[in-house]
């Protein structure tokens, strides 16, 4: 079978270009024993990705120029060698950006599309989802009348963050890029207050005038200049989630900004870096409390959906513009 794949042609210098990607097409073998041919649906894009074009040792191996972008993809079952996997099964598993995919049983996770739409396993109900679980309950530890700063509040963690920090009764302060994304935070999904970061002229200023009794949490998904400013009105005993660092992914040198440690010092903060695979063997606490809340309508979720299989570069590099709300899925 001939598909077409997506390929890393060179490793990005600074800001993420389609120049950085290859379109190939190329010849499936047949399948072997315990391995299954499958079709993608739905395509996960993630701001991860950026760290992984470049070649560098981190908690994942990076792309290698000439070979496919992988990540997380729904997929349905075209042909089975599997006596796990059935044609017409649904499932979840790391793959790679290729229309048509040979995978190992073991790679994969059958889901249930009648408990969900099936692209929520690729936000609220998988990574995105957990990594706010995790981040906000095992981290942040909310406690009720506290007040939660959320940055990238608009993206696919920062909403599921926010709205969980509400459910432990706290005061829900978001920073996102656009008086549109501000509305539909406050409206859809409870959040008491946002700003627009991007017409903010002094943001520390801001941050003071809707926190005036200090930040207890924070959720950090940007990093640089707001997280400075977050940061400078922290509390006594605060608790900081470094969940991402999206402003910074893109930069080809190392930006030096204000000196954090001696205030995280004098007021005993906590700041703790994650990925969510470190909670993997809580993975069915987390499912399970995210899909209580959703069946509860207590949790709300947007996706933006990109349409066609070519335009998985675009919808990535789109994530670094703040072109989604919510989780950003390429559905084929």
């Amino acid at each position: 079978m001939n598909t077409r794949q997506i390929l890393l042609a060179s490793r990005p210098k600074g800001t993420l270009t389609t120049n950085d990607f290859r379109f190939e097409n190329t010849e499936l073998p047949e399948i072997q024993t315990g391995k299954v041919l499958l079709k993608g649906l739905y395509y996960s894009v993630d701001p991860y990705m950026r760290g992984r074009m470049n070649d560098s040792k981190s908690y994942i191996p990076s792309f290698q120029i000439g070979q496919p972008i992988e990540g997380s993809v729904i997929a349905t079952v075209l042909k089975s060698k599997s006596d796990n996997f059935k044609i017409g099964d649904k499932v979840l598993g790391m793959l790679p950006w290729s229309k048509e995919i040979i995978s190992s049983e073991k790679s994969l996770q059958k889901i249930d599309s009648s408990k969900a739409p099936l692209s929520y396993y690729l936000g609220i109900l998988g990574m995105t989802g957990l990594t706010a679980y995790f981040g906000m309950i095992h981290i942040c530890k909310p406690k009720a009348t506290e007040t939660v700063v959320v940055s990238g509040a608009a993206g696919a963690v920062g909403i599921v963050a926010g709205q969980i920090a509400k459910l432990k009764g706290c005061r829900v302060i978001g920073i996102t890029g656009s008086d549109e994304k501000i509305i539909l935070l406050k409206e859809k999904y409870g959040f008491d207050n946002a700003i627009n970061y991007r017409t903010t002229t002094d943001l520390k200023k801001a941050i003071v005038e809707l926190c005036p009794n200090g930040v207890d949490i924070y959720f950090d998904n940007v990093g640089g200049e707001i997280s400075d400013a977050v940061i400078s009105n922290i509390n006594f005993h605060a608790r900081i989630a470094l969940c991402g660092q999206i402003s910074l992914y893109n930069s080809s040198d190392t930006p030096i900004g204000p000196r954090l440690q001696p205030l995280l010092l004098m007021k005993s903060v906590l700041m703790q870096g994650f990925i969510v695979s470190n909670y993997q063997s809580l993975f069915p606490e987390g499912i399970k409390q995210l899909g209580q809340w959703i069946k509860e309508g207590k949790l709300k979720f947007t996706e933006t959906i990109v349409h066609g299989f070519d335009q998985l570069p675009t919808a990535l590099i789109g994530l670094f513009k703040g072109d989604n709300t919510g989780k950003m899925i390429v559905e084929v």
